[in-house]
């Protein structure tokens, strides 16, 4: 689908102390390099904002300048010429081009039913107006009756398609404790992927969370050098073939009746 991207970077970020959000590192790219990166295929990539060091970037300004999403949307919105758009924060760092394609395939099904666009929501359920795409003729006309101030209110009534993702690729850096936690995902996410190949091992096969998940119960509830040796001893019923299907909610649930489960023995000798 051909589409362009519009990234909204130009906020205050006063609950980051007024530091400059999209200028943030993080894996050695910027928030703004890699919200970018996840519309390799934009036609067009439009960037509301001050200017920067971003290659294929064309950048404008809202007016007045920090006058908030509404006016920065319609500075972007200006620069589009494709008939779709992707429409992204600039901190969004976990978003990635298969978020991208996955909305704009969710928006082209119901296109016969004249739905505008699509959005991601968040686990709690609540759309996320600046992690979705659009048609770029409903938005404008919405636009151009438009004077609230509310992403919300501009774009509730188009009735995007709502669409639910495996992760949180609509997470984004409010604050700096934010961006540690990212941060911290990013680093596993790297790894995870970079272990699987050095292994031969398909990432789609590897349920990260999961085993996160199994280890803390173990680090918590037996001993924490139990943690690294309950993962390595599934990763080896898993490769014999013999580790049954529920095997890390069987070792989950021993973990969490660790305790009771000694005392049990321990009485009944």
């Amino acid at each position: 689908m051909g589409h362009d991207a519009i990234i909204l970077a130009g906020g205050a970020a006063s609950r980051m102390g007024g530091r400059d959000k999209p200028g943030l590192r993080l894996g050695g790219r910027t928030l703004l390099e890699r919200v970018a990166a996840a519309v390799p295929d934009a036609g067009r990539l439009v960037v509301v904002g001050p200017s920067r060091d971003l290659p294929r970037a064309v950048f404008t300004r809202e007016e007045p300048v920090g006058g908030g999403p509404v006016p920065a949307l319609r500075a972007g919105l200006a620069l589009v010429r494709a008939p779709w758009v992707a429409l992204l924060a600039g901190d969004l760092p976990l978003m990635a081009p298969e978020h991208v394609k996955a909305l704009l395939e969710a928006a082209a099904r119901e296109e016969r039913g004249q739905r505008a666009g699509a959005v991601l929501l968040d686990d709690g359920g609540r759309e996320q107006w600046l992690a979705g795409v659009w048609r770029a003729a409903p938005l404008r006309a919405a636009l151009d009756g438009y004077e609230g101030r509310s992403l919300h209110g501009l774009l509730a009534p188009l009735d995007p398609v709502r669409l639910r993702l495996p992760g949180t690729p609509w997470l984004d850096c409010d604050t700096m404790d934010d961006l540690r936690k990212v941060a911290q995902m990013n680093v596993l996410a790297e790894w995870t992927a970079l272990a699987c190949k050095e292994l031969g091992v398909d990432p789609a096969r590897v349920d990260r969370d999961l085993i996160l998940e199994l280890t803390k119960e173990v680090a918590h509830g037996v001993a924490r050098p139990a943690a690294p040796l309950t993962a390595y001893l599934l990763g080896l019923a898993q490769g014999a073939g013999t580790a049954p299907g529920d095997a890390v909610e069987r070792l989950t649930r021993l973990a969490r009746n660790w305790e009771r489960a000694t005392t049990e023995t321990l009485t009944d000798d």
